[in-house]
């Protein structure tokens, strides 16, 4: 099962204040483990919303809003991508993170059987041929 972890903005996130060396340094360790476990596919941080814009889909309308966006408990700030046997893995290697604050929220990703009848044999092969194309560019 994949999940992704995703670490909720703060005003500081958003404000553009960086990880301290020792945060860094921690969150440095705690991603080596995640990494010799096995468990950790993809993990990065984000720029605040200040950098960033929202579209907005209403039919064939496209509305584009720039950055910053007020509600920050709304923003994320970082993810990491993790494969893992449960959700319960996922929450014990999570509280193993050395966060001091905030909130973090786990999520399980959709797996192909996931869609049942409606993802067709060839709506399989075309996403198994993108996710071809997106491994040769690593």
């Amino acid at each position: 099962m994949r999940f992704m972890v995703i670490v909720k903005g703060d005003k500081n996130s958003e404000a553009g204040v960086l990880p301290s060396h020792e945060l860094l340094a921690e969150m440095g360790k705690f991603n080596e483990e995640l990494v010799k476990a096995g468990v950790m596919l993809a993990g990065e941080g984000l720029q605040a919303s200040s950098k960033g814009a929202r579209v907005k889909f209403s039919g064939n309308k496209r509305t584009v809003t720039d950055g910053p966006f007020t509600e920050t408990k709304e923003l994320v700030a970082g993810f990491w991508l993790w494969q893992v046997r449960s959700k319960e893995e996922a929450i014990e290697w999570l509280k193993r993170a050395p966060f001091r604050e905030g909130e973090v929220e786990i999520r399980q990703v959709f797996e192909a059987e996931d869609f049942g009848a409606e993802f067709t044999p060839e709506l399989r092969e075309q996403e198994e041929r993108l996710r071809e194309k997106i491994a040769v560019k690593k």
